[in-house]
């Protein structure tokens, strides 16, 4: 079974109400099982390569990383405000709540889609710049102003119809619509890791970063990261363009005790 370690800054809820608490860079969350089933595989160029295919987290189903213009979702939107108000979001920009931004679970960053309450037909437009919201049937958390646009800031939440209008450049912190008409077509969510190792000493992660520093197209970084009050030192595989291809790699058997890092 494949554990996934979700990291992440985005929003969390207090039960019962919609305001919001921030969440320490520090604190270590619970991992999630995968379902064990394996992904569709097919071969390409003597080696097996994984699809886009959804997977499924406690009986849910997570939409493929790639991501079309076009694409719709459904789902409940809820809102997150004043006690995110100018912390860092999960892509490293300080959350402003009167921006049209939004936080969403698997889509990639700075996707701008179009927000539609399916009650009233209020719209607005949002880039996606944070991770979340990871509370069940909920499929995204819009700042406080998108949430006024489509009447979700006082009810908390509503249902709503998303579409994928485009992709900003990773640079842009706004919405051009004619730069986005301009742009792809289609994006990726790339930043999954595979873990391959973990040590106290930072001479141990050096010598496996350059052991494996070209792995089978996959590079290797160094992360300086804190546990328990203990400072280690993790050696993780990027280059994966969706769960499925880390999950792919890990069944393979080339690290024991490997797992799949989303960041």
């Amino acid at each position: 079974m494949t554990v996934l370690i979700v990291l992440f800054s985005g929003c969390t809820t207090r039960t019962g109400s919609y305001s919001y608490q921030p969440i320490k860079p520090s604190q270590k969350y619970p991992s999630e099982n995968l379902s064990s089933e394996s992904s569709t595989v097919y071969k390409k160029n003597g080696d097996y390569q994984a699809t886009m295919r959804p997977y499924t987290v406690f009986g849910k189903e997570y939409y493929p990383t790639v991501v079309h213009v076009g694409d719709t979702f459904m789902g409940t939107a809820s809102w997150y405000g004043p006690d995110f108000h100018g912390k860092f979001t999960s892509s490293g920009e300080a959350y402003d709540m009167y921006a049209l931004t939004a936080a969403h679970k698997t889509l990639p960053m700075n996707t701008v889609v179009r927000v539609t309450n399916t009650e009233t037909n209020a719209q607005t437009v949002v880039r996606i710049n944070d991770r979340g919201p990871f509370v069940e049937n909920r499929i995204i958390d819009l700042s406080y102003s998108a949430a006024e646009q489509v009447g979700v800031s006082k009810r908390g939440t509503a249902q709503v119809k998303l579409e994928v209008l485009g992709f900003e450049p990773t640079s842009a912190r706004t919405i051009d619509m004619k730069a986005i008409a301009k742009g792809p077509r289609e994006s990726l969510l790339t930043n999954f890791f595979v873990q391959i190792g973990s040590f106290e000493r930072f001479e141990g992660a050096k010598y496996t970063k350059e052991k494996y520093g070209s792995f089978h197209g996959y590079s290797a970084i160094i992360k300086d990261t804190q546990y328990n009050n203990k400072r280690l030192f993790r050696v993780w595989l990027g280059g994966f363009k969706s769960e499925a291809e880390a999950r792919d790699f890990i069944s393979r058997g080339y690290f024991e005790g490997s797992f799949i890092i989303r960041e």
